[in-house]
């Protein structure tokens, strides 16, 4: 999810009266930054949907009342979904690893990141959503803790989970579960990234499979856009990290990265991130870190450049229009903005509208589709994706998603 990092102030020399929320002992942190008064007492809250007025009101929607439906439910416990929240609450499940840029903070700190991303599943996709911060980061444990939690949900978003923990930790959360589980870290930004793409290369009258694409980044969004251009039939796609081209002839690679490197790379590259660049129609950057200027020069003519870190891109959009035919970045105050918040609310919709067991890849292709879509004839080389607050996207979204559940048997109604 794209966002801008804020620092709070920091105490000043002048003593301290001793409270966490003073500037120097004398102001709030609100005082000095609006992020701090808009996050006071938090973001979200528990709002009833129904009225209890009286002992009449009450007594339906609790008890003697609750016993019949607790009734029916323990008979016929798919009467769980009409009767109940849970077809349309999703919990949202961090273990504070890898929150936006800041890392490793712990699941106290990374409670306000959830909130906000509960919220969005609301604003924008009409689903309700439960904040869970777990104080634990052993694969095991969260596996396990989440598998406990999964009768209150219809559905369950890992968020900021550090790779690779992450992979596996999705893997065996679907297994155990007939609940969808996303990890939008990786499928969210890669569903958002392929609808981009695929209206950059409408512009410019080419189709996937003519593109070259390098993507800086083996972790959680890397790997998941390489898959999901593959599955979408990218002409070749190679990923790079730290140590350079992620290459079947490196010793040093993760199972992950060894599993990458099987299904990518068909070009045959190896060596660093700006060789690799040189002739390339697309450059995806998941990475943080700067390419030189010199090696985005050095792309085929015509080229993409999705440089999507926050808040600073791997390329300077002012560097990339020199050289790209389509820029985008992961910030708002750029046109073009590969942002998550743009595919995880209507993926989710469309799945619980349907009862779906699980996220499948043709139901995130299906997101994507849909989400290019909604550009139509307004495609232009600064509109390749649309606004987050276009009320077309989640519609459109959902319908797709739902009709992807049905057409591959995962829906169960």
């Amino acid at each position: 999810m794209a966002a801008e990092i804020v620092n709070p102030p920091t105490e000043s020399n002048g003593g301290s009266s001793g409270n966490p929320d003073q500037e120097g002992g004398d102001e709030p942190l609100d005082s000095f930054d609006p992020a701090f008064a808009l996050h006071r007492g938090g973001k979200m809250a528990v709002q009833a949907t129904v009225p209890i007025r009286d002992k009449d009101d009450l007594s339906l929607a609790y008890t003697p009342g609750v016993a019949r439906v607790c009734t029916a439910i323990a008979e016929q416990p798919a009467l769980v979904h009409d009767y109940t929240w849970k077809s349309s609450v999703v919990a949202v499940v961090t273990d504070g690893t890898a929150v936006l840029g800041l890392g490793d903070i712990g699941p106290e700190a990374s409670l306000p990141v959830m909130e906000g991303k509960a919220i969005l599943f609301k604003q924008f996709g009409g689903v309700d959503a439960v904040p869970i911060a777990l104080d634990c980061t052993d694969v095991d444990e969260i596996v396990e803790t989440v598998v406990r939690l999964a009768p209150s949900f219809g559905g369950v978003n890992l968020e900021d989970i550090s790779a690779p923990r992450c992979f596996e930790i999705e893997r065996r959360l679907q297994e155990r579960l007939d609940i969808p589980v996303f990890h939008d870290d990786q499928h969210g930004t890669a569903v958002v990234t392929l609808a981009a793409l695929r209206n950059a290369a409408r512009l410019s009258g080419r189709e996937l499979g003519d593109l070259r694409a390098v993507i800086s980044g083996a972790g959680a969004a890397g790997v998941a856009i390489a898959k999901m251009l593959l599955e979408a039939g990218i002409g070749d796609v190679s990923v790079a990290d730290r140590k350079g081209v992620v290459s079947a002839d490196r010793d040093d690679l993760t199972p992950v990265k060894r599993e990458l490197a099987a299904i990518t790379n068909k070009s045959g590259l190896s060596g660093s991130l700006e060789a690799a660049l040189a002739g390339a129609d697309v450059f995806i950057g998941v990475s943080g870190g700067t390419v030189p200027e010199p090696a985005v020069a050095s792309m085929a003519e015509g080229a993409f450049v999705f440089a999507m870190a926050n808040p600073n891109p791997e390329v300077h959009p002012d560097v990339a229009h020199k050289y790209a035919a389509v820029v985008a970045t992961g910030r708002s105050d750029f046109p073009n903005q590969i942002n998550n918040v743009l595919a995880f609310p209507g993926i989710f919709a469309g799945a619980l509208q349907v009862r779906a067991s699980r996220i499948t890849e043709g139901m995130k292709i299906a997101a994507a589709e849909a989400l290019a879509s909604v550009v139509g004839d307004d495609l232009a080389p600064d509109y390749v994706i649309p606004s987050p607050f276009d009320e077309r996207v989640a519609p459109a979204v959902t319908a797709a998603v739902a009709a992807a559940a049905r057409a591959e048997g995962v829906a169960r109604r």
